[in-house]
């Protein structure tokens, strides 16, 4: 990439393991949803990420980079193994292989100046570091729910609470999901670990979701809510949240993107969209393009 790019995504491309796809394993993680969904809004977006040489060398790589992404692999690094069950009452995760840290000194030094940030963990491989990484009128977005994870090799992930952090307070924008917190969390409680002029998307399936503004002292400033979109037919529900924080970012870097949108709340639309859209599809193959997105948010291609 010669210049600078719209946006720095941060994290890793983990591999889940399934049994509908011949290699046994399908890739995943939040910097890869974020970044394929980045560019195909129409941002350009440069992706720095630790894998595995399997994740590395995989077919999904490839499309992420034909999209449009420089994809810089951390030389020698592991990103991690997930087996996902999916129940009725929320994910069970095992992790043969956990993750290595993501490295700031393998980002390139035309990067640094980029104006936003997507720092999109899977399994805490993001160390606090990079809170000091953006420049300070950068524009970060976090999706707080890859931070809250526990993992060791061979065992269940388990989620431990909410907390602070330097890269929690670093972010503009964070996305979390109500099955990444106890039913006793509140969102006030969730608001004051966010820094003043914040903004918490807390996501809750089908139900939508409700964006809350943190004011001084940690007290929520404003709400607005949005409805989920409903799908045509429901494929693969890893990657949703992902790809609805990218949505909701690009919207906020870029409100060109929606400027034809008629109603308010154009960014959390857009993110509506790419997420009804990407359970569509198996893995990464369902995260959308930009003119699919703005159909859907119109209500068009879908049973509504």
């Amino acid at each position: 990439m010669s210049a600078t790019p719209d946006v720095v995504v941060v994290g890793s491309a983990c591999r889940d393991l399934v049994d509908d796809d011949p290699r046994g394993w399908r890739l995943g993680g939040g910097a890869s949803y974020s970044a394929l969904a980045l560019a195909r809004l129409g941002l350009r977006v440069g992706a720095i990420v630790v894998a595995d040489d399997l994740a590395a060398d995989s077919s999904e790589i490839e499309m992420i980079r034909d999209a449009g992404v420089e994809v810089r692999i951390q030389p020698g690094s592991k990103g991690p193994i997930f087996i996902n069950t999916e129940t009725p009452t929320g994910r069970i995760q095992q992790t043969p292989q956990v993750s290595d840290p993501v490295d700031p000194a393998a980002l390139p030094a035309a990067w640094h100046a980029a104006g936003g940030w997507m720092i999109a963990p899977v399994a805490a491989e993001i160390p606090d570091v990079w809170a000091e990484i953006p420049p300070a009128d950068a524009h970060v977005a976090l999706g707080w729910q890859g931070l809250l994870r526990v993992l060791a090799p061979g065992v269940r992930v388990h989620h431990r609470q909410p907390f602070s952090s330097p890269v929690v307070s670093r972010a503009d924008l964070i996305g979390v999901g109500v099955d990444d917190i106890d039913d006793a969390t509140a969102a006030a409680d969730l608001a004051r670990l966010l820094r003043p002029g914040a903004e918490m998307l807390l996501t809750d399936g089908v139900h939508g979701g409700n964006a809350y503004r943190v004011g001084e002292g940690g007290a929520i400033s404003a709400a607005r809510h949005w409805h989920s979109i409903p799908t045509r037919h429901y494929v693969d529900p890893v990657g949703a949240g992902d790809s609805f924080l990218s949505g909701v970012f690009a919207a906020q870097l870029k409100p060109s993107l929606v400027a034809g949108w008629p109603g308010p709340d154009a960014d959390l639309r857009l993110g509506a969209a790419c997420g009804s859209l990407v359970l569509e599809g198996p893995g990464l193959f369902g995260v959308p393009h930009l003119h699919d997105a703005i159909v859907r948010m119109a209500g068009g291609d879908n049973p509504d």
